[in-house]
């Protein structure tokens, strides 16, 4: 069997400078099968096919917050009310993993400096030797393809550098064989390619990212998600905060 880890992110990794309202920086790895994905796929494509009769439209959690672009549908409220229970039942109803990892940007400055480029790749880090762990328990996965959403030329260019050393040499957790034994393979893709599990994590990343920031704060979203994370002996592994 083969699995996808579609990841997107929330936040900016960037340390230069804090946004006090939104000082985390989050990965979010969506881990599906490749048969499951079919699925995932077509429930999406038949829900942006009801409210646009066509499947271009790219789900974009800041767009559907403020009704921008497509989203403009959403100011009426009857439709924004049936377009959200749609999501919901999408997020809740499909068959996936949640295995994200969040950096606390001033505990981490605190701790180990402004490090800026490598906070992505601590991130990813996190998410790639849970992956692991999940894929192990799981025990039908043969081979792993990892989507990540395209940032830049050089980002993606010393990213892959980064995955391609984590096959290499492993993490402190898992070694080297362990990596190896799923046949690991990365790409970056551009939004415009309209990948539906990109936008399942972009999704995800910025509700779970909201739950960090206000613990106590309403989120009903990340109410319903939340069995979804990654857990293994009542310990939720699919959702790492560093440090």
């Amino acid at each position: 069997m083969k699995y996808y880890l579609f990841i997107d992110e929330s936040g900016d990794h960037g340390l230069k400078t804090i946004d006090e309202s939104f000082p985390v920086f989050l990965l979010c790895g969506v881990l599906v099968s490749e048969v499951e994905y079919l699925a995932v796929n077509s429930v999406v494509n038949s829900s942006k096919i009801k409210y646009w009769n066509n499947t271009n439209v790219i789900l974009h959690s800041r767009d559907i917050r403020k009704c921008n672009n497509e989203f403009k549908i959403l100011f009426d409220l009857k439709v924004k009310e049936r377009f959200y229970e749609d999501i919901n039942h999408i997020l809740t109803s499909s068959n996936y993993k949640i295995i994200s990892s969040a950096i606390d940007k001033i505990n981490f400055i605190k701790n180990y400096g402004k490090l800026e480029n490598d906070v992505y790749e601590i991130a990813l880090s996190f998410i790639l030797e849970r992956t692991i762990f999940c894929l192990d328990e799981i025990g039908d996965c043969k081979s792993l393809e990892i989507i990540i959403e395209k940032r830049g030329k050089k980002e993606d260019a010393k990213l892959s550098s980064h995955l391609h050393k984590l096959n290499q040499i492993g993490t402190y957790y898992v070694d080297s064989e362990r990596m190896k034994k799923y046949a690991i393979k990365h790409k970056f893709l551009n939004k415009n390619e309209n990948s539906n599990g990109l936008q399942i994590s972009d999704l995800l990343a910025y509700l779970i990212a909201r739950k960090i920031i206000t613990p106590e704060g309403v989120n009903v979203s990340y109410e319903l998600i939340k069995d979804k994370f990654y857990t293994k002996n009542g310990k939720r592994y699919g959702l790492k905060i560093f440090p």
